[in-house]
């Protein structure tokens, strides 16, 4: 049998309730193996109920003390009750400043004060007590937050000025760093908000006119990391010479934002139209191709089709393209040409037919070798063969057709 005994406004807080006929502190932390929220329960005394019904600055301190226990229990673990239960009368009972003294021999959540209210300037400075003075019983985990960051750019050693944390909170990068970055002009005081677009103005005349197309080689959403880093490099450039006292992380989120926009309008076209753009808009000569992978599956393409050539191909490479499966074929059957890409390595063969084969006798081909410049390189040699077949690729190499002169090519190339 089980009933509350005393619990305050907030769920959260550790509530008291009678088991059995005894009385425990009943608190919700961590998760099971199933991500489901973990109870934990020990033993207190009516004196302890007292404080915690009188005393809320007493009630938050000691579920700071007995969360870390929490913690070490883990998904499955039992909480060590007899450590909690050391923790009662310590912090329930005794005179501030040996209260003060036990917060820094034990470890405790900070954060959970914090997001409570506690000042703190008075944390940091060991004065524990005096800090839950302003304590709340609602709490604002956004506070916590902040300190948590703050801490961690103390960490870092970086020193952020009013215009950097403006940034920071526009692009609403300023609690998690890995957060996608958007804008956000109601999260900056008004009087840097001129300031703050100025800067991203900078970024945007930085980077126009230059784009990030997608890398179907990683699946049909997945950008190309050349594109980015080039926007990328960019921006930080501009930024820096425009605004040379901007922090570091001030100029990454600037650079962030401008592409992971620039990303998702790539994301959000239709695959024709992202390779038409890298194309130039070049109308395709061939009628018919065959796309083939490296487990033997196949796809034709015919010209009049609701798709162009290449958005068709490169389709196909996101539906298929896998870590074991990295080697796709365009064949061009009644022209004996074709191109294979190889992902793994970054480079491409073209072949075209010497001799078509005769009764027994077999078709003779010449195979040719060439290195291949990211995703950026794939998307124009692509897009010129099927534009001109393997004559119009010829600018796009050397092309070498002794393999052991194009491995060591390759393994130089590596070795960079």
């Amino acid at each position: 049998m089980r009933d509350i005994v005393f619990t305050r406004r907030s769920g959260w807080i550790p509530n008291v309730i009678r088991e059995d006929g005894e009385l425990k502190l009943m608190l919700g932390a961590g998760a099971d193996a199933n991500h489901d929220p973990r109870t934990f329960t020990f033993p207190i005394e009516e004196a302890h109920l007292a404080v915690i019904q009188e005393d809320l600055a007493r009630h938050l301190l000691l579920w700071s003390a007995v969360l870390p226990l929490c913690d070490a229990a883990g998904t499955q673990g039992r909480l060590d009750e007899n450590a909690a239960v050391a923790l009662l009368d310590p912090i329930l009972l005794s005179a501030p400043a040996d209260v003060d003294a036990l917060f820094q021999r034990i470890p405790w959540d900070r954060g959970r004060l914090i997001a409570h209210g506690a000042v703190i300037d008075l944390l940091e400075r060991g004065q524990i007590c005096a800090a839950l003075r302003t304590a709340t019983e609602t709490s604002d985990g956004k506070r916590a937050q902040e300190y948590r960051a703050n801490r961690r750019r103390a960490e870092r050693g970086t020193v952020l000025g009013p215009l950097d944390t403006a940034i920071l909170r526009y692009t609403g990068q300023y609690l998690h760093g890995s957060t996608i970055p958007k804008r956000t002009p109601g999260a900056v005081a008004p009087a840097l908000l001129p300031e703050v677009v100025r800067v991203v103005t900078t970024a945007e005349q930085a980077c126009a006119g230059m784009r990030i197309g997608r890398d179907p080689r990683r699946g049909k959403l997945a950008t190309d990391k050349g594109d980015w880093d080039r926007m990328a490099e960019a921006v930080d450039t501009a930024v820096r010479r425009a605004h040379p006292g901007l922090a570091d992380e001030a100029i990454r989120t600037v650079s962030f934002l401008m592409c992971s926009e620039a990303a998702d309008r790539s994301r959000n076209a239709p695959l024709e139209d992202d390779e038409e753009a890298a194309d130039g808009g070049g109308r395709a000569r061939k009628t018919a191709l065959s796309f083939t992978d490296d487990k033997g599956v196949e796809k034709k393409w015919v010209q009049g089709g609701p798709r162009t050539a290449t958005g068709e191909f490169w389709e196909f490479v996101a539906d298929r393209s896998a870590g074991d499966n990295e080697v796709f074929t365009i064949e061009d059957e009644a022209m004996g040409e074709g191109i294979q890409l190889h992902f793994y390595a970054d480079s491409v063969a073209r072949v075209t037919t010497v001799r078509k084969g005769v009764g027994e006798s077999e078709p003779e081909y010449r195979v040719e070798y060439s290195l291949v410049d990211g995703m950026g390189g794939y998307r124009k040699l692509v897009s010129t063969f099927v534009r001109g077949g393997c004559a119009a690729l010829g600018p796009y190499g050397p092309w070498m057709p002794d393999v052991a002169e194009f491995e060591r090519a390759r393994r130089q190339r590596d070795a960079k």
